[in-house]
């Protein structure tokens, strides 16, 4: 028998969570004012890809703010079925909860579902939420691998820029005219290590900033996700097999039942018995049992599937981290070798400094 749902408790609103969202936005752009000039710089040193970075950080912000602001329609929803008041109406019909509205339709008042049902419509939520946080999570990855690109793209032009001034030195009588190439041939390098630490900036804060985002937008989903589950199951009907099996039928096997004892029977023939319904109750209840083991093993079904998925996500999670400790080190070593080429250009020039002044005082003599 199906307990009873207090009509006063509310699936809670998320307009808690979207308010963090935009409280914090506005952090960050009040940094951002503030920070306005060195952003401006850093930005100019490779507006194309620091464009991109920005660009994409935009849509994953509309894209976390709107997976929040879709869930005030459903909980509008459930709130007015909840109450099984027909005249709360919502402004548009249910996305994430489709099926349950498809299941449950204009049923008011009293309601009892199996526990195959529930496990079914919340199977099918919980999905629909799983996918409106994957593009997400792939766009902060993205954000990631991008400021990850600025860094090897600078380094690249950092190391082949200092290859080329190291090639180009020259021995001259004249150190003026050799420092001043020196000076111009360090600017590709400078330019090149902008490129690389503003990418990298951009990237790493634009992931900080999506990540919270989404962050809440799945703290919003969970909470929505608890507190349907918690009214659901208190509309969970128990139904077994025992020897009273009339006193467990179900609102509609019940109505059926009283249908056909209260049809009138033909003029010749005396009014049924009571008892002429119990091969219909045993059959229904056969069908009943037959029903409710068919489910338990979708439900079962559904959660090794769910077990397999959750694991295919922890391996694809581990692999990603290896990637990126590899790619770090990988940074560490071309740093490395990047401090080792500075080194030796230092040498180079000191050396040159050095000749050009042992030679400075000999020449007025030839």
């Amino acid at each position: 028998m199906a307990r009873i749902v207090d009509p006063f408790i509310k699936v809670s609103s998320p307009r808690i969570f979207l308010v963090r969202m935009i409280v914090f936005l506005g952090l960050c752009v009040a940094l951002a004012a503030v920070l306005y000039r060195q952003i401006l710089d850093a930005f100019l040193n490779n507006p194309g890809l620091n464009g991109v970075i920005f660009g994409v950080l935009a849509i994953g912000i509309i894209l976390a703010i709107r997976q929040v602001a879709r869930l005030f329609p459903e909980v509008d929803w459930v709130n007015s079925f909840r109450l099984a008041d027909p005249g709360l109406a919502v402004s548009r019909a249910p996305t994430l909860l489709a099926p349950m509205a498809a299941l449950l339709g204009d049923r008011i008042g009293r309601m009892a579902i199996s526990q195959a049902t529930m496990r079914s419509i919340l199977d099918s939520i919980g999905t629909r939420l799983d996918e409106a946080r994957d593009t997400a999570r792939y766009l902060t990855g993205l954000l990631v691998f991008l400021g990850l690109l600025g860094t090897f793209w600078g380094l690249l032009e950092t190391v082949s820029t200092i290859g080329n001034v190291i090639g180009a030195l020259e021995v001259r009588p004249d150190s003026g005219s050799v420092f001043e190439e020196i000076k111009r041939g360090l600017a590709a390098p400078l330019g090149g290590m902008g490129i690389s630490f503003s990418s990298s900036l951009f990237g790493l804060a634009g992931s900080l900033v999506l990540g919270f985002l989404d962050l809440q937008a799945g703290q919003a989903q969970n909470r929505f996700y608890t507190d349907l589950e918690d009214w659901l199951s208190t509309t969970v009907r128990d139904i077994g097999g025992g020897d009273t099996a009339a006193a467990h039928l179900p609102a509609a096997r019940e109505r059926m039942v009283e249908q056909v004892a209260a049809e009138p029977a033909p003029l010749a023939l005396p009014p049924p018995s009571p008892l002429d319904l119990a091969p219909l109750v045993e059959a229904v209840n056969r069908l009943d049992r037959t029903m409710t083991e068919a489910g338990t093993q979708r439900v079962t079904s559904a959660m090794s599937h769910l077990a397999e998925s959750l694991q295919g996500l922890v391996t694809h999670m581990r692999s990603e981290q290896a990637l990126m400790k590899q790619m770090i080190e990988v940074q560490g070593a071309q740093q490395q070798e990047l401090r080792r080429i500075v080194d030796r250009l230092d040498q180079s020039i000191d050396g040159l400094a050095a000749e050009t002044a042992s030679s400075g005082p000999h020449a007025p003599g030839a």
